[in-house]
C-alpha cells in the first residue's frame, strides 16, 4: 500500500467511475492505478498527462495562470485530471457519472496529498 491507495480506492466506490490513477506528470507513467476490468491504465496515463501538459502551456501562453480541474467530455465516458507539474490525479467515468461528486473528491483528494 502506498499514500495513493487510500484516495483511489475512495474514487472506486463512486457510481460511474471506471478508472482512477496517479501519474506522472512529466512522462506519462501510472504511478497506482485502481481500474476496472477492460481499462487500459498505461494509456489513459500517456493521453491525460499528455492532455494536461498541453493545458497548463496554454493556460499560461494565454495569460490565464497555472491549470486547475480538466475535463475533456467524450461520446462515452469523461476523463478528469487535476495536479501540478510533478504529479496528476486521474479519473475516468461513465457519460451517466456526477461529474460534480468526483470533481470534489478529486479536490480533497489533491488538499490531503499536499
Amino acid at each position: 500500500m502506498t499514500v495513493f491507495t487510500h484516495i483511489l480506492d475512495g474514487f472506486s466506490r463512486q457510481r460511474g467511475v471506471r478508472a482512477s490513477l496517479v501519474v506522472s506528470a512529466p512522462d506519462g507513467i501510472a504511478i497506482e492505478s485502481n481500474l476496472q476490468m477492460g481499462e487500459d491504465g498505461s494509456r489513459v496515463a500517456a493521453l491525460a498527462a499528455s492532455l494536461y501538459r498541453k493545458a497548463r502551456k496554454s493556460a499560461t501562453a494565454a495569460g490565464l495562470g497555472t491549470t486547475g480541474f480538466l475535463q475533456l467530455e467524450a461520446e462515452h465516458g469523461r476523463l478528469c485530471m487535476l495536479g501540478g507539474e510533478e504529479v496528476i490525479l486521474v479519473v475516468v467515468t461513465q457519460r451517466e457519472a456526477n461529474v460534480g461528486l468526483v470533481r470534489v473528491e478529486m479536490l480533497r483528494a489533491a488538499e490531503s496529498l499536499a
